[in-house]
């Protein structure tokens, strides 16, 4: 029995040693493999770096307004007798838009004005007489009396027509109108927006620290998501003299032409302001840059001879992205023309990592993008 035993045990032990001593030989192998594994080459794109021009801008946000808009109400109450304007069309200064029934003040009006020419005669006859001592002053003041009184009473109902009558106060365009033929309306209905789009305005804030850089006008570039690729050129036409002393931020107006009325009010806007052009600076793709809380840096890629054999390899450089555009970034730091930056496969990059450039297009911008 003890025999026995010995013997399993004997086998167990070659078993474990043979299973331990076969992963101690793999471990070798793939160490070997591992040390004489050629040096991995990571292709990346890159570009050669030339000084160029910049615009650097200030960017705000705001909403476009009209040159003029009004809601046009009625300050008497009655009934509408007619309409002289088409929905969403274009008005002039002074045109009838919406009468209202004012019968009873015309019938008054043409009575007082029957009466006015008598009593004009009266009073010049009274006057002549009152001259020649024929009759007395308390005549002659009751005849003036009621002849200025039916001048007034003229005047009064000639200005309540007109308050009937509801005229354009500017040209512009029309929105759609929201009363009826026949309707009565009560004091202050709105009755349809009027709006001067020939010329636009965009109100917006920017921090104080930059008022030193901006003026009267000044050139914007403003930008709506209907036309999110156009830019509508405008100026600054007024820059509130107070800041606002809760948020540090100053309120700014622009003028925008609007000639094709592409322009509505009420749009979102971005607005750029066109500072002076910067020349000779280094402006790199924004995909170039590695963005992390630690800093912003590029890889640039160096010409280098080792072991008799020429080869690219990569230096990471930090650098200060002073601004952003679309797709570009202004940046400063220790690169100069010349130098080729890694635009894309940075992420298998180290400091020192062996690369190859290969041709890419993936990252130009397409000439239209597509629809939804």
């Amino acid at each position: 029995m003890k025999k026995w035993t010995l013997v399993m045990l004997v086998i167990a032990v070659l078993a474990f040693g043979s299973v331990i001593g076969f992963n101690l030989f793999v471990k070798g192998k793939i160490a070997d493999a591992i040390a004489n594994m050629p040096e991995p080459v990571a292709p990346v794109t890159a570009i050669t770096v030339t000084p160029e021009g910049w615009q650097p801008t200030i960017n705000a946000i705001g909403f476009v307004e009209p040159n003029q808009g009004v809601t046009i109400a009625n300050e008497l109450a009655g009934v509408v007798s007619a309409i002289k304007f088409e929905n969403g069309s274009s008005v002039e200064a002074g045109q009838m838009l919406i009468e209202l029934d004012s019968k009873v003040e015309k019938a008054n009006l043409k009575s007082k004005q029957v009466q006015l020419p008598a009593a004009s005669e009266d009073f010049k006859r009274l006057t002549k007489l009152y001259k020649q001592n024929s009759v007395s002053k308390q005549d002659l003041d009751n005849s003036e009396s009621k002849y200025l009184a039916l001048v007034a009473d003229s005047e009064s109902l000639s200005a309540t027509i007109g308050r009937r009558e509801i005229k354009a106060p500017f040209a512009g365009l029309v929105g759609i109108r929201n009363v009826n033929l026949g309707e009565y309306l009560q004091t202050g209905t709105e009755i349809v927006r009027l709006e001067d789009i020939s010329t636009m305005k965009i109100r917006f804030t920017i921090p104080q620290t930059q008022l030193p850089r901006i003026a009267k006008g000044q050139p914007v570039h403003v930008y709506v998501d209907a036309y999110p690729t156009e830019p509508f050129e405008g100026v600054i036409s007024a820059i509130e003299p107070a800041v606002f002393y809760q948020s540090g931020l100053i309120q700014v107006q622009a003028q925008i032409p609007n000639t094709d009325s592409k322009l509505r009010s009420g749009m979102f806007a971005k607005v750029d302001i066109q500072l002076p052009e910067l020349t000779e600076q280094i402006v790199l793709p924004q995909t170039a840059i590695s963005f992390t809380l630690y800093g912003n840096s590029v890889y640039v890629i160096e010409d280098i001879v080792e072991d008799g054999e020429s080869l690219k390899r990569v230096k990471q450089i930090n650098v200060n992205v002073l601004e952003r555009g679309i797709n570009d970034a202004l940046v400063t730091g220790d690169i100069k023309a010349g130098d080729m930056i890694v635009t894309s496969g940075q992420v298998r990059l180290s400091n020192g990592s062996k690369v190859s450039i290969s041709d890419n297009d993936a990252l130009t911008p397409p000439a239209t993008l597509p629809q939804l």
